[in-house]
């Protein structure tokens, strides 16, 4: 069963959505990220990606405050990501209440800090972020399409124990029009050891039924979420 997984991402404690991770194109739907999570885990979710945007700046975590407060009023299973550079970085998010951290731009720029990482806490905890545009890995914060290809970049990272993978498609990121389904049906015969959890452009029921078809492990749902394009009452049928 495909894992559905709604997304929060924070900037000044607000949940809010960008475009294209593009921080002037900044939309604040709700003052109190606890509350949606306690929406999300009403509704009969158990999951939750949870990205510190303003972390993501400063190249550390500053929201830990909201992952606390999360982890210690629900049962959500939380995978934080945000301004995860170093070691204390990642045992402050552990220690805040993450159940999963998720390795985004630091696993393209220093893979051997993250392949220990995935040593020490498991291939269980760490979670690869995968951020593409086209068939390359993006970098310099989605502003930049790479020569490093996704796949290669994704099979490299399984061949040193990794085996979850948040991919990206951040041309698509927050704009509602649809995922790279053809992308990730590709990863899934390609790579079939790698769990991927497709993230960016879900916008329909649809959506979720082509990438359920296709076998990923989870879809991270943001914006269509915010927008009303998928209710909270379209995901029963797809939760266990």
């Amino acid at each position: 069963m495909m894992e559905i997984i709604p997304a929060i991402d924070l900037i000044g404690g607000q949940c809010v959505r960008l475009t294209e991770g593009d921080f002037d194109q900044q939309t604040t739907y709700d003052s109190n990220p606890l509350e949606v999570a306690k929406r999300f885990e009403a509704s009969g979710i158990k999951r939750l990606h949870l990205v510190d945007l303003d972390g993501a700046r400063a190249r550390k975590p500053v929201n830990l405050n909201v992952l606390e407060s999360i982890a210690a009023n629900t049962n959500l299973v939380i995978d934080f990501g945000g301004g995860l550079q170093s070691d204390e970085a990642v045992n402050q998010a552990f220690n805040a209440g993450a159940a999963q951290i998720t390795a985004g731009s630091i696993a393209v720029r220093e893979p051997e800090k993250v392949k220990n990482w995935l040593l020490q806490y498991g291939a269980d905890k760490i979670i690869i972020g995968a951020d593409f545009k086209g068939t390359n890995i993006a970098i310099s914060a989605w502003t930049e399409e790479s020569k490093y290809p996704l796949q290669d970049f994704m099979s490299g990272y399984l061949k040193t124990g990794a085996k979850l993978f948040i991919c990206t498609d951040v041309s698509k990121d927050g704009k509602l029009q649809g995922p790279s389904t053809n992308t990730y049906r590709h990863l899934k015969l390609t790579l079939p050891d790698a769990q991927v959890i497709a993230s960016g452009g879900v916008t329909t029921v649809q959506d979720l039924e082509d990438l359920q078809e296709i076998g990923v492990t989870g879809a991270i749902i943001g914006k269509a979420i915010y927008e009303g394009t998928i209710t909270l009452k379209d995901l029963a049928r797809f939760l266990c």
